[in-house]
């Protein structure tokens, strides 16, 4: 017994000796492995990274930024059976072991010491929070060291995240192969469908894909992926998630994945590369390109679209109208003519043209080959434009023949020929514009974005001319001088003088403005001056009611906030974008209100919460569960009013009288109300054309970059207006014809347009001029001629009561 006893405490002794070691052991390896690991509060605020999706107003992908392609879903938002084949397939336990599971290790253990000297990859226990810990902190070496950290990580995690929230990370931060992480990226790019849609046998193949997503693709090995996809619904169904006969069926549902995901983008370069700076701006690039934003923005999809094949229209017919530069380039043509056209770089902003090489001349058109070796044909009459360019203001010879504009081996861009049937084969000769210029359109009311077009492509140009560019706006900043003077008591009926003005400069120097015509036209009313666009009259205004004004006015409507106090400034001399001058415009139109120009409407955070909205209105009563007959709540207008709204219907009006009888005539034939103003600088660098309907505002702007006079014919009437109505008449083709709203503290005068005193019987230039009820001077026999008293005396006149109407009043 002595000795039997002695036995036992030595095997007693041993086991505390060894279990001492092992607790050591373990003990120095949980400290020498934990070492550097994160920390529970950088484990609870984790969040993978998540794409940033943009859309227009109407829900259309415009964008989509991201390091990893992945999508972010709540896990109350997964439905139970996704979840559930992704704990079958990879973790049963899940919800009984402490992040680690040992009984798991052990047969881990087994089987690699089993696989010593065979060559083969060790195998591991690696539990769905194991995973997390290495997707989220650690890398894919395979090493004992690794998987202790992991092992160390997960059980901290557990303690620190709920087995909810854990799931929620892995299964949105898992790697399913083809640059999807997380289910809801696999499901779209597999399946292209939302997770509530997938089936049992689609959810089984989901979780069968981490192990190794390359092996199992179902587009190269199909039967390994079915076999895979079968052994996760046995799984499902060993551990009661699904009943046999869910089973069965799914293990009969044949594979049928089809490459989803990529979803279809609206093509806005223009518009989204905008919204992708202001995003950059205030979010930072980590917020944007795996934050999981989404953002819905206030592009209209068609508009968009229109705006840019209407100002690269109007780009293309100025740049025919001022002659052919010549080929790209000139090849030999031989029997590899193809290889050498193939060869050559396809220029950039050529969009959806092509380019092709001469191959044949005669007298009626010329024979174009392709690179892929088909061939065309381009008639003479389509090649009449291009006599050759010699500078803006001269072209070479009339085109009689194709050989007075090409050669044999010419490389050219063309196009299909507009009306010409495919099998025809008719091209039209085409050349990339050096002139841009930019669109924008908006709504006048919230400064809402509908379109911006910066130029001809982005692709030759990153450049935003809508919004980067800072030009002078000429004449089309002459509305603002008009409206700070009828808000000086000026009428649109008062006379001012239009003839020679000269002014000696504090430098000695004389200013001597002049009329685009170089012609004077005498005493001219107001309104006669903006339609026609009147340079002396505008300068000899702007003296008689000074230079303060008129700044404040450029500063109040966000032209520009440093406006020179000098007398050119009146005629638009300064320098703003189009974007701001746009704005501005708007804010004539809706009344005189203060807007902001956005292009974002709301941002929302991976989880669905706004973080920024453009409309920041209290709406009481907005948010409510259902509408049971209740009126419809009603958002306050906080609108700032920097400009009186019966001063802006004033201009309004004068702007109509400019399309109706002005510089604007090219735009009257869209047969709806409409206003706008031609913008005309020194030597035609600048053009441009600011107009609105009743509830759009659009502002356009023709240019080169580096500023060079366009023509000495060319101005805002010619290159900018044509662009402006071929926008205007497609958005408004289907649209009633609203008329401008009047204001109250308006009324209605009928009088002479030509003299601007009160209308007589027999009188042919009638018109309902727009006098404020506040004005008692509805006539004048005074001229504001630019002497040192500013305006001769005036004397007040009376009209008959029935030449007057009253304000409709109502919104505006």
């Amino acid at each position: 017994m002595n000795r039997f006893a002695k036995f036992l405490f030595l095997c007693f002794a041993l086991v505390i000796f060894f279990g001492v070691i092992a607790v050591g052991a373990v003990g120095y390896g949980l400290y020498h492995f934990g070492k550097g690991l994160p920390e529970y509060d950088q484990l609870t605020e984790y969040e993978p990274p998540v794409m940033t999706r943009v859309h227009a107003a109407d829900g259309s992908l415009i964008a989509e930024y991201a390091t990893q392609r992945r999508l972010f879903v709540p896990i109350e938002t997964i439905p139970e059976f996704v979840k559930q084949a992704f704990i079958a397939a990879e973790d049963q336990d899940y919800y009984d072991h402490p992040g680690v599971d040992f009984k798991g290790i052990a047969r881990a253990a087994i089987t690699n010491l089993k696989n010593i000297g065979m060559g083969r990859r060790p195998v591991g226990a690696s539990t769905i929070t194991q995973q997390v810990a290495k997707n989220m902190l650690l890398t894919n070496e395979v090493s004992y060291e690794r998987k202790a950290k992991e092992a160390i990580l997960a059980m901290r995690i557990n303690r620190a995240l709920s087995k909810d929230q854990v799931l929620e990370l892995y299964l949105n931060e898992i790697y399913l192969g083809h640059r999807a992480y997380g289910v809801a990226a696999a499901a779209l790019y597999y399946f292209d469908k939302p997770l509530d849609r997938l089936t049992i046998a689609e959810a089984a193949y989901l979780a069968a894909l981490p192990k190794a997503p390359n092996n199992y693709n179902p587009f190269r090995y199909p039967e390994r992926a079915v076999q895979r996809r079968n052994y996760v619904i046995g799984r499902m169904l060993e551990d009661n998630y699904i009943t046999p006969e869910q089973a069965d069926e799914a293990l009969a549902m044949p594979l049928l994945a089809r490459k989803g995901g990529d979803a279809e983008v609206i093509q806005a370069e223009w518009f989204v590369e905008q919204v992708r700076r202001e995003l950059y701006d205030v979010y930072g690039e980590k917020a944007l390109y795996d934050g999981g934003l989404s953002v819905r923005t206030t592009m209209q999809t068609s508009m968009q679209q229109i705006g840019e094949q209407a100002l690269r229209n109007g780009l293309r017919t100025y740049d025919r109208r001022h002659g052919w530069r010549g080929p790209l380039s000139t090849i030999e043509v031989g029997e590899d003519w193809t290889v050498r056209l193939i060869q050559f770089p396809r220029p950039k902003g050529l969009g959806d043209w092509y380019i092709a090489v001469v191959l044949e001349l005669d007298k009626e058109a010329a024979t174009i080959g392709f690179p892929d070796t088909s061939k065309g044909r381009i008639l003479l009459e389509d090649m009449t434009w291009a006599r050759k360019f010699i500078d803006e203001d001269k072209k070479g010879p009339a085109i009689k023949q194709p050989s007075d504009v090409v050669k044999v081996g010419d490389i050219i861009a063309v196009a299909p020929k507009e009306g010409a049937k495919a099998t025809e084969k008719l091209f039209s000769l085409e050349q990339i514009p050096k002139v841009s210029g930019g669109l924008v359109a908006m709504d006048p009311h919230t400064g809402r974005v509908y379109a911006i077009v910066g130029g001809w492509s982005p692709e030759s140009s990153e450049f935003n001319r809508a919004v980067q560019a800072y030009r002078q706006p000429g004449s089309a900043f002459k509305p603002f001088v008009y409206a700070a003077a009828l808000d000086n008591g000026f009428t649109p009926a008062d006379k001012v003088m239009d003839g020679p003005f000269v002014l000696t400069q504090p430098n000695g120097d004389r200013w001597k403005p002049s009329n685009y015509t170089n012609r004077f036209y005498g005493p001219s009313t107001l309104r006669l001056g903006i339609e026609k666009s009147r340079n002396l009259m505008t300068v000899r205004l702007a003296r008689a009611i000074g230079m303060d004004p008129i700044v404040d006015y450029a500063r109040r409507f966000g032209i520009t906030d440093n406006l020179m106090p000098a007398l050119s400034m009146s005629l638009g001399a300064g320098e703003t974008t189009l974007l701001k001058l746009t704005t501005a415009y708007a804010e004539l139109v809706n009344g005189g209100k203060k807007i902001t120009p956005t292009l974002i409407d709301r941002v929302q955070d991976r989880r669905g919460k706004t973080i920024y909205r453009h409309d920041k209105r209290p709406c009481e009563g907005c948010n409510v569960e259902a509408w049971n007959g209740q009126e419809e709540p009603q958002l306050p207008d906080n609108r700032e009013q920097i400009l009186p709204a019966t001063t802006a219907y004033q201009v309004v009006s004068m702007l109509e009288g400019v399309v109706e009888r002005g510089t604007g005539r090219a735009v009257s034939v869209i047969g709806k109300p409409l206003a706008g103003k031609t913008g005309t600088t020194n030597d035609a660098n600048d053009t441009w054309f600011m107009g609105f309907s009743p509830d759009l505002a659009v502002g356009i702007y023709v240019g080169f970059d580096t500023p060079q006079s366009l023509g000495q014919k060319e101005g805002g009437a010619s290159v900018a207006a044509p662009i402006f109505r071929d926008f205007m008449a497609e958005i408004l083709k289907d649209q009633p014809a609203t008329p401008f709203r009047v204001p109250e503290g308006i009324r209605l005068v009928r009088i002479n347009g030509q003299t601007g005193e009160p209308a007589e019987r027999g009188d042919k230039n009638v018109i309902l001029e727009a006098f404020k009820t506040t004005t008692s001077r509805l006539t004048t026999n005074g001229v504001l001629d630019g002497s040192e008293s500013g305006i001769s005396p005036v004397t007040t006149g009376t009209v008959p009561e029935k030449a007057v109407r009253s304000g409709t009043g109502g919104l505006y």
